[in-house]
């Protein structure tokens, strides 16, 4: 991996776990992948940096559906729910695949990179 992709997923991951959308596990990976670089475990982190990430990353139509759910509403309230569903189906007609909030954001940049962090 360059310095530079190294640079950019290290500042991407920051993002990542400073997003208040962003879960415990994806916490844990991007901690872990920080804390692994230029040691043996790198390689390993890497691996398993991404396989989280991309679980992790909301599909457009996921959150469509999640956010129009009742259990979407318990999570959001009723109003939150609407506005979300609403933005969610706004983005999705503009071509996005993944949901734009600041987590899923720094995930997808990453991802974007994934072939780079794997040289």
């Amino acid at each position: 991996m360059t310095k530079e992709t190294q640079s950019f997923v290290t500042e991407k991951l920051h993002e990542l776990m400073n997003a208040p959308s962003c879960c415990a596990e994806a916490k844990a990976a991007a901690q872990a992948w920080l804390d692994a670089l230029g040691t043996d475990k790198q390689a390993d982190m890497t691996e398993k940096l991404i396989a989280e990430l991309e679980e992790d990353i909301m599909p457009i139509d996921t959150l469509i559906a999640f956010s129009g759910s009742e259990a979407g509403v318990k999570v959001f309230g009723e109003e939150m729910a609407k506005q979300i569903n609403a933005h969610g189906r706004e983005i999705k007609a503009a071509g996005a695949k993944y949901c734009d909030c600041p987590a899923c954001t720094a995930v997808a940049a990453i991802l974007a990179k994934k072939d780079d962090m794997t040289v």
